[in-house]
């Protein structure tokens, strides 16, 4: 089988930042381009626009409160005001905008990758698991979001709003400046340790996540099979185990978050009490420095040091959102999409089927068709039985070009399968599934599966004819009635007759019923067999069945044993051969009447 790209192919790095992988997201930018020049605008007027307010307070300090100039005063006070007023205004842009960039982001790549995985072959779906799947078209993707709103803006907000506060406290005071650059590189230092020794844990738990949800929506999804053999106890041990490891993950990142903080906290307490010290000294002295400078300058290393004592914050959302879209662009990078390279065209199939020397496996050299060969002609009914494991299933799948044949040919009015669009095979192809499959909506939806070309009426006259309309309006609002998920509302069989409902109201060309009657009730079994009857009338029908009660009147009886057909022939002449059909027969029939 293929192997599970999506766990194990691609490693993710977790960089805080990687260039090529940030210029893969503003692919996503290029339909939003005024809100992110409007984002990144914001983000520079409102680095210049934080430093103005310790410059202007510089000023009132020591030219209008100690020399009594009361206008003079004020007017700055409404200086300060408004340069207050600007960066409330600049940090609600900014941030609405960064914001609503990249929900637009989030909403475009989730819609990308969901689309990519519409097109995926179904053996992908068959070794990835499903909880992870979700994890990246869901939680994963909502991450991406703060790179955008909380994280890359964020930090080189920060950074401007820094390199703008350093060059302003070089022109007022160079020495001053010289006491809170020296604190500078130790914050910087203990900033990069921090996040070189926080980039795995960040890693470990989004793993832990995915993990989480997988367990728990397999679970959900298998709680019959959980209550059945009474194994509460053993998953519920199971899921603390994980749930131990997730919390483990976490509570690494809060260590190391519990020990950065406090030391970038007495960091900055040292060199407000320098900066106290020796302006102090300085303007008691000689008075070369002003009491509005000592202000200013402990205003504006607290503008210096709060953006560090964040950006680790902001480096821990930018990571996780980097993690995030690289798991995302790992599964968008898979090349595991059905080629659909068919040109060929048709109003309508007839339905004659040819496989010829078919063989196929699932894993190299481990082959479970092993030269298959037969003809159904239009109309005909043919039935393929046998042991489990025998290809019986595997067959449909491949008519249905689900998996790729390693040798042979498949043809269908005696054009090679590979040559039609996949938009015409599966739409002249209907499948009758043993486990049916019904999304958590009405009963209306479930058959025309949102083909509004098929309407209530065409619904209600095909359940007439293939006779379950009673059955349905026996339910509550009917056609109407809400199934819940997978159908929870209705029993085995009744999914069986929607299904047979879902497959006939598609006028196909071609009906295959894959062990449509196993395991239900005798009464949905003789409402089944009717529509069988009606459905099977003038198209080719495969049928698949362990219950031979099911294929007696089939024109012809296929008969498969580990990947070979081992008989053909018609019930009567198969019995007559005393052969592996008659074998099959004589165990489900003569023992049990016994």
């Amino acid at each position: 089988m293929t192997k599970n790209t999506t766990n194990n192919s691609k490693k993710v790095t977790g960089k805080a930042f990687d260039a090529k992988l940030f210029f893969r997201l503003l692919q996503f930018v290029k339909n939003y381009k005024a809100q992110f020049i409007i984002a990144s605008a914001s983000t520079i007027l409102l680095a210049i626009a934080a430093s103005v307010r310790p410059w202007l307070l510089q000023q009132i300090v020591d030219n209008y409160i100690t020399n009594k100039n009361a206008p003079q005063l004020f007017r700055y006070t409404i200086y300060i005001f408004l340069a207050l007023f600007a960066e409330v205004l600049l940090q609600f842009t900014f941030i609405y905008f960064a914001n609503w960039l990249g929900q637009n982001i989030v909403k475009d790549m989730r819609s990308k990758i969901y689309k990519h995985l519409l097109s995926f072959k179904m053996q992908y779906f068959t070794t990835s698991p499903v909880g992870k799947l979700v994890t990246r078209v869901v939680s994963d993707i909502e991450t991406i979001a703060s790179v955008f709103g909380q994280g890359l803006f964020m930090i080189i907000s920060d950074l401007l709003k820094m390199i703008v506060v350093i060059f302003l406290m070089l022109y007022m005071n160079w020495r001053l400046t010289l006491i809170v650059l020296a604190v500078l590189p130790i914050i910087i230092y203990a900033t990069k340790v921090f996040q070189i020794k926080i980039k795995d844990t960040f890693q470990d738990v989004r793993n832990q996540i995915a993990n989480l949800n997988s367990f728990v929506q397999e679970r959900v999804t298998g709680m019959k099979i959980v209550q059945l053999f009474t194994r509460e106890e053993i998953e519920f041990d199971k899921f603390k185990e994980i749930n131990e490891k997730h919390k483990k993950a976490h509570v690494r990142t809060v260590w190391y978050f519990s020990i950065f903080f406090p030391v970038v906290e007495i960091l900055t307490s040292i060199v407000l009490g320098l900066i106290v010290w020796y302006g102090g000294m300085q303007a008691a002295v000689n008075k070369s420095i002003s009491i509005g400078e000592i202000m200013s300058f402990i205003m504006m290393s607290q503008m210096l040091f709060r953006p560090l004592r964040q950006i680790a914050d902001k480096f821990n959302t930018l990571q996780m959102g980097m993690v995030a879209a690289e798991r995302v662009f790992n599964v968008l990078d898979e090349d595991e999409k059905e080629r659909d390279l068919g040109t060929y065209q048709t109003e309508r199939i007839n339905g004659d089927i040819s496989f010829k020397n078919v063989v196929f496996s699932y894993l190299k050299d481990e082959p479970v068709l092993k030269g298959i060969s037969f003809d159904v002609k239009q109309g005909e009914t043919v039935a393929i039985v046998g042991a489990t494991g025998a290809g019986k299933s595997t067959i449909i799948n491949l008519l249905n070009r689900f998996y790729k044949i390693d040798s042979g040919e498949i043809c269908i009015d005696g054009v090679n399968i590979s040559d039609y669009s996949l938009s015409v095979l599966r739409n002249n192809i209907a499948v009758v599934l043993q486990d049916v499959f019904l999304f958590a909506d009405t009963i209306y939806n479930n058959i025309i599966l949102t083909n509004k070309d098929i309407k209530l009426e065409e619904v209600e006259a095909s359940a007439e004819r293939i006779g379950i309309k009673k059955f349905v309006e026996t339910l509550p609002q009917g056609f109407n009635y809400n199934v819940k998920e997978r159908g929870a509302m209705l029993s085995v069989g009744q999914r069986q007759l929607i299904a047979f409902l879902r497959a006939y109201v598609t006028k196909p060309r071609i009906l295959v019923l894959d062990e449509a009657t196993s395991s239900i009730d005798s009464y949905s079994e003789k409402l089944i067999q009717k529509a069988t009857n009606k459905i099977t009338q003038g198209r080719t029908s495969i049928i698949i069945a362990h219950r031979l009660a099911t294929v007696k009147k089939a024109d012809k009886i296929i008969v498969l044993d580990k990947g070979v057909i081992v008989e053909q022939g018609t019930h009567k002449e198969l019995l007559e051969k005393q052969g592996y059909y008659s074998k099959l027969y004589e165990i489900q029939f003569v023992k049990a009447a016994g």
